[in-house]
């Protein structure tokens, strides 16, 4: 548009549309955020909300998702798969294990690269002329079809994404992911970490349910992350709706394709006692596919039913395939697989200096996280007060499959309406990674007993009120002080009523061990006296933690007059425990 002579051209800046993208090594998801404020999953044109993140190439034509996943078995040297973690790594880094079945990985120049036959084979007589696409064209293609995707479905040209990424995403990834995006037409503004994305999506479905009302309350969250190829498992602390990340740990064998090699083994041995002179399905790349991508399916079907059905088509040598598996059989199979998730789950507590008591609620998330199993085992793992939020033990929990995604999505609503420089500003670690509380900080209420007040792990500045009733009145001594945690473990009687010594009681069993969570007081940090409070009065205490960690203890009586105020320097609170 032309403007009065002399006047510059004026030029309006395209209108910032943005979704959330979970771009996973196995399956992608878009999301996007209603009018109300409620994240939602996308579904592509084959009405897929779970994406797989492959890219096919028939006969001149690209296809990515479902239609590529089915080539897997048909023109498998063609077909890209697993690719995500190799953005930003050297090709000796990398571990192309995954990709088995699928394109291998080579090296090229400084980065990794897949030879496929992209374009149509020419005449007869013609050498076909193959493409080496490097990692980054890869995913700036996947990226783009995303895109396109979310275009189609919104109405308005998709131009901006809040992304997940690994806990241990490194920055290099970030940056081949932000190059590989910017290609596809796609402005990353922010990478949100794939466990903090879960959780946000779960408190967002909790808050839009309870109408905005919902204040988050201060807890533990294991968030488990069980992908298609690896397993992440977060320590989380929720302190006022601020996510601190205390410990994480990763598995990268560990995942929804580890249940599917239980299926994939069993099945095998099973056709093979029906057809003892046929040919090994294991040893046939063809028919091993095809039996992968056979398991997957049956897993998913068991996750919701009883019993779920094999049924390949010429297998090998010809012969057909059908097999029954009920899911007491699959989660026999599976026991080992179960069995390690919890030797993960233990590590990443233990890495977080923590109990098994000190977690308050358990996210499932990711698309084996469906599993009834996993839950159960969680369930019998864990403390009776540990809450499993997974589908087969709350019918309200979000799809976990859509977690991250969904997370990603409330992220972009949040920031989009900022300028770029507002949030890399706003993000760096010298603002977001502000400090904690290493111990818990709290009120003396007896000999030996500690009541908290302010948690451990809480990020400062922070304030917290308490309140007291002093049943008999008169003169109150407040002992502000830091609280040390134990573990109190004692063993049930025995409740058979037979004497110790009867010699017809030949049970072996040990009595179960109690474990609980107790506080006892720790270092002092300071005192403050109340005179005549009435009879039943409340005391109102307010504990404050400065940035600096001076703390601040303010103390009244509730109706009352004057009150108590005093400060202890961040220096001698920092003695005390107080300093992050």
């Amino acid at each position: 548009m032309s403007g009065p002579e002399g006047s510059e051209e004026l030029t309006q800046q395209p209108q910032k549309v943005a979704i959330g993208l979970s771009f996973g090594n196995s399956y992608s998801s878009i999301s996007y955020t209603t009018g109300d404020g409620k994240a939602e999953v996308i579904a592509n044109e084959e009405g897929d909300r779970q994406i797989p993140s492959i890219l096919s190439y028939v006969a001149g034509e690209e296809f990515q998702g479902t239609q590529a996943k089915a080539q897997i078995v048909r023109n498998p040297r063609n077909t890209i798969a697993y690719f995500r973690d190799f953005l930003g790594k050297p090709f000796a880094q990398i571990d192309p294990t995954p990709c088995h079945a699928s394109a291998h990985p080579e090296e090229k120049g400084n980065t990794v690269a897949f030879t496929v036959q992209e374009h149509a084979i020419p005449e007869e007589g013609e050498e076909p002329a193959k493409s080496t696409l490097t990692i980054s064209e890869v995913t700036t293609r996947h990226l783009r079809k995303l895109k396109q995707s979310a275009t189609d479905f919104l109405g308005q040209d998709v131009n901006a994404a809040v992304m997940t990424v690994p806990t241990d995403c490194t920055d290099a990834h970030k940056a081949a992911l932000t190059e590989a995006a910017a290609n596809a037409g796609i402005e990353v503004l922010h990478y949100i970490s794939e466990p903090v994305s879960a959780l946000l999506a779960h408190d967002a479905k909790i808050q839009h349910a309870s109408e905005g009302s919902y204040v988050p309350k201060d807890r533990i969250f294991l968030v488990a992350d069980i992908g298609g190829t690896r397993t992440d498992i977060s320590i989380i602390a929720n302190r006022a709706g601020i996510y601190t990340t205390l410990a994480s740990v990763h598995d990268y064998e560990l995942g929804g394709a580890s249940l599917d090699k239980v299926l994939v083994e069993y099945a095998a041995k099973e056709f093979l006692k029906k057809h003892k002179n046929a040919s090994d399905p294991r040893t046939d790349e063809r028919a091993l596919s095809k039996l992968t991508l056979e398991a997957e399916a049956v897993k998913k079907a068991l996750s919701i039913g009883a019993t779920a059905n094999f049924t390949i088509e010429s297998l090998v040598d010809g012969i057909d395939f059908t097999l029954s598996v009920n899911r007491t059989r699959f989660e026999l199979l599976a026991n080992k697989v179960f069995m390690s998730l919890n030797r993960l789950v233990e590590t990443a507590v233990q890495k977080a200096d923590m109990d098994l008591l000190d977690i308050d609620t358990i996210l499932l998330s990711g698309g084996s996280s469906h599993i009834p199993k996993i839950a159960s085992n969680m369930q019998a793992h864990f403390p009776e007060t540990t809450e499993v939020v997974a589908p087969s033990t709350l019918a309200s929990a979000v799809n976990p499959s859509e977690l991250t995604a969904r997370g990603a999505a409330v992220q972009a609503q949040l920031i989009s309406v900022f300028e770029r420089s507002d949030i890399e500003e706003n993000t760096e670690a010298v603002v977001t990674l502000t400090p904690h509380l290493t111990k818990a900080v709290g009120l003396v209420t007896g000999k030996d007993a500690f009541s908290v007040v302010i948690d451990a792990e809480t990020p400062v500045p922070v304030r917290r009120t308490a309140h007291i009733t002093v049943k008999d009145g008169g003169d109150v001594l407040l002992r502000l002080a830091e609280g040390i945690k134990e573990i109190k473990v004692t063993k049930e009687e025995a409740t058979n009523g037979k004497a110790e010594d009867d010699s017809d009681d030949d049970s072996d069993d040990e009595p179960e061990e109690i474990r609980e969570k107790v506080w006892k007081v720790g270092n002092v940090i300071a005192e403050a006296g109340l005179r005549g409070v009435k009879k039943s009065g409340k005391v109102e205490v307010q504990i404050n933690v400065a940035a600096d960690l001076s703390v601040t203890l303010v103390a009244r009586e509730v109706g009352g007059k004057g009150g108590i105020r005093g400060t202890i320097g961040a220096g001698a609170a920092g003695q005390n425990g107080i300093a992050a």
